[in-house]
């Protein structure tokens, strides 16, 4: 497989630009204003956050950070699921980036019990 076709940080940042793609689509109302707010912050962080990561200072450190990134992700999650449940944009609109926050959700989870797992030997 090529390192460049599963690269998490491009990955990462891919999405946080299908997040900015998708808030700007938002309603300018209250509620899409809030979603908005709220999916901007958790959508764009894990690609930072994962950044931080791979300069941590030890493994407690790398596995702090994978959490953070698990954490936003999972509010994404959430936010994607309430702006699909309103609707507050078309299906179209919103896309694959649900199956995209899924599975990105599981190659955390993954990497952070691996990580931990390591941690204990």
């Amino acid at each position: 497989m090529n390192d460049k076709a599963f690269d998490l940080e491009d990955r990462l940042v891919d999405f946080a630009v299908r997040i900015i793609t998708l808030v700007e689509s938002l309603p300018a109302t209250k509620a899409g204003n809030h979603v908005a707010g709220q999916l901007i912050r958790s959508g764009t962080s894990p690609a930072p956050n994962y950044g931080e990561a791979q300069s941590a200072e030890s493994r407690n450190d790398f596995i702090h950070k994978m959490k953070l990134c698990l954490k936003e992700l999972r509010e994404t999650l959430i936010w994607l699921k309430i702006i699909e449940k309103k609707p507050l944009c078309t299906p179209a609109k919103l896309g694959s980036i649900l199956q995209e926050c899924h599975e990105l959700i599981s190659i955390f989870v993954s990497s952070i019990q691996t990580a931990e797992c390591h941690k204990e030997r």
